[in-house]
């Protein structure tokens, strides 16, 4: 589990490399973004996040593929790599002096069922989670079968979304 002191250390690596981070929501509901701003210096890396909870939100703000919502529903893992994708482009912010917006270098997304109840569109069990992460070296999405009640199922979410992020910036550092 990464601590907060330890995300702290990867927001100053991220600040180091140059790298934007962006963040798309659903059943975190904004506390992804909250972890993140709790962070002295957060906006060094933070360009910004959106809580797509409806899933309309996640085609019309996040561009993920309408055809795909309505096969799949939104808890899906191709769901949750194109919400990482398309975050990076909704949260695009000048770079440097320039005027000119340049996309979030990573993206993070979080869907899932945070319960009580299965979801009733697809009938996926509750603690059923995808991370999604998008950057230059591609889209994943990471399944994360969470226990606990509604409050521990998100806080998980969100620990595993930093964990990625922290995994995200070793791979770039690597390239």
């Amino acid at each position: 589990m990464l601590a907060v002191s330890a995300f702290g250390e990867e927001l100053d690596r991220a600040a180091s490399l140059g790298l934007r981070l962006a963040v798309a929501e659903s059943l975190t509901g904004g506390l992804l973004a909250d972890a993140v701003v709790s962070v002295p210096g957060a906006s060094r890396v933070f360009s910004g996040g959106v809580v797509a909870y409806d899933t309309a939100l996640k085609h019309s703000l996040l561009g993920v593929d309408q055809g795909l919502l309505q096969a799949n529903g939104p808890v899906d893992p191709t769901v949750a790599k194109e919400m990482a994708l398309g975050v990076r482009r909704a949260c695009a912010v000048p770079h440097l002096s320039q005027a000119e917006l340049v996309p979030a270098d990573i993206g993070l997304a979080t869907t899932g069922v945070a319960g009580p109840d299965r979801d009733p569109a697809t009938g996926q069990a509750v603690g059923t989670v995808w991370i999604g992460v998008s950057s230059s070296l591609g889209e994943r999405a990471i399944l994360l079968n969470a226990t606990g009640n509604r409050a521990e199922i998100r806080a998980a979410a969100v620990r595993a979304a930093l964990q990625e992020f922290a995994a995200e910036l070793r791979n770039l550092g690597e390239k």
